[in-house]
């Protein structure tokens, strides 16, 4: 009897070392960190949706119809300025050409002829004058018929880039019909829109220091190896939007960026008083942002928070939390709605701190 008693109270002891052990891993397990927002001055790289173009890009059009007779050049082809891209079928306007000389010259005899004759006192100076204006008409005509027969040869007002050619040889072109599209691609533009705010932030904290640089992120998430000069601002801003253009231009010595072409501009933004949490507090879900808040009770609540601006391990508040509140740290992915939990604080100047941050 004494032997079972002893063993009984053996396994008594391990069963309840056991269930302490259990107690103590639990509570580990559902001890969580939170910390509060915290204000800072700072700055952050925003993203703007950019429209990339070329620093000339034009439409070749033709000024005189007729067969297209030649095409010089193809798509894609790189031609220099003034070179021959098309040519018009020029018998017409040769033939027009030939007859206004012709005409010219009939009128610069009928004028030497006048002359001797009003030398002659035969006819009155009248005539000679009236010779005189017969041959400016008919000079006149010449230059312009010239003209007409140099609209025949469509060439490259710039070096350039030739985009499609939709028409082939032998087509009938009407007047003013689209040939190709040429671009200088040598540097290119790209245009985004900017905020009010930001618009202010950006004529009083950047422009004054020079901090005029932007960078460009393209199609294929690959950060472009050169930097952007913002140069240009817009007059106003657009009443429907409340946003103002800025233009930044990028060289393009590889000919990488071609008209059209899409990105998004990533510019450094001041922010006075920024409210920021780290970003391994929040969750997202059907790409709207989350955080969870504790409140006075240790429950803890899901909370919608809009975000403005993103730095390294860091975002931006701009709603939906407040810096007086709690919010969760770790363990985002343990918790669930109105789960209450045992927590440690840690400072947000410690948190800044182990992300390698400094407040400013």
């Amino acid at each position: 009897m004494k032997k079972i008693a002893v063993f009984t109270g053996l396994m008594a002891a391990l069963f309840l070392v056991s269930c302490n052990s259990k107690k103590e891993e639990k509570e580990e397990v559902t001890k969580f960190t939170v910390t509060n927002p915290l204000r800072i001055d700072t700055c952050f790289t925003k993203q703007y949706v950019t429209q990339i173009k070329s620093i000339r890009n034009i439409e070749i059009r033709n000024q005189e119809k007729g067969y297209l007779q030649k095409i010089y050049v193809d798509e894609g082809q790189y031609v220099k300025a003034g070179q021959i891209l098309f040519q018009i079928m020029p018998t017409q306007f040769q033939a027009e050409l030939l007859k206004a000389q012709a005409e010219a010259k009939g009128a610069e005899i009928e004028l030497q002829n006048t002359k001797i004759l009003v030398d002659k006192k035969i006819v009155s100076k009248n005539e000679q004058a009236l010779a005189m204006a017969k041959l400016e008409q008919a000079r006149a005509e010449v230059s312009l018929a010239k003209l007409h027969l140099s609209f025949t040869e469509i060439r490259a007002p710039f070096s350039g880039t030739i985009d499609r050619i939709p028409l082939k040889l032998g087509s009938l072109v009407d007047e003013g019909a689209l040939l190709t599209s040429l671009s200088d691609n040598s540097q290119m533009f790209a245009y985004f829109n900017v905020s009010e705010p930001e618009y202010l932030n950006y004529q009083t904290d950047v422009k004054d220091r020079g901090e005029t640089k932007v960078g460009l992120l393209l199609a294929n998430e690959q950060l472009f190896k050169y930097k952007g000069n913002v140069e240009v601002i817009e007059s106003e801003f657009n009443s429907e939007t409340g946003n103002i253009s800025f233009r930044a231009r990028f060289p393009n010595s590889d000919k990488l960026l071609k008209n059209g072409e899409s990105g998004e501009i990533q510019m450094i933004v001041p922010q006075h008083n920024a409210l920021v949490i780290p970003q391994k507090a929040t969750y997202e879900i059907q790409d709207k942002k989350y955080v969870f808040v504790v409140d006075k009770n240790n429950v803890v609540k899901s909370r919608e928070i809009t975000i403005t601006g993103e730095m390294p391990d860091l975002y931006v508040v701009k709603s939906g939390i407040t810096e007086n509140e709690k919010i969760l740290l770790e363990g985002v992915q343990k918790v669930k709605e109105d789960d209450k939990i045992k927590y440690a604080f840690q400072k947000p100047s410690e948190v800044l701190n182990h992300l390698k941050l400094k407040a400013e």
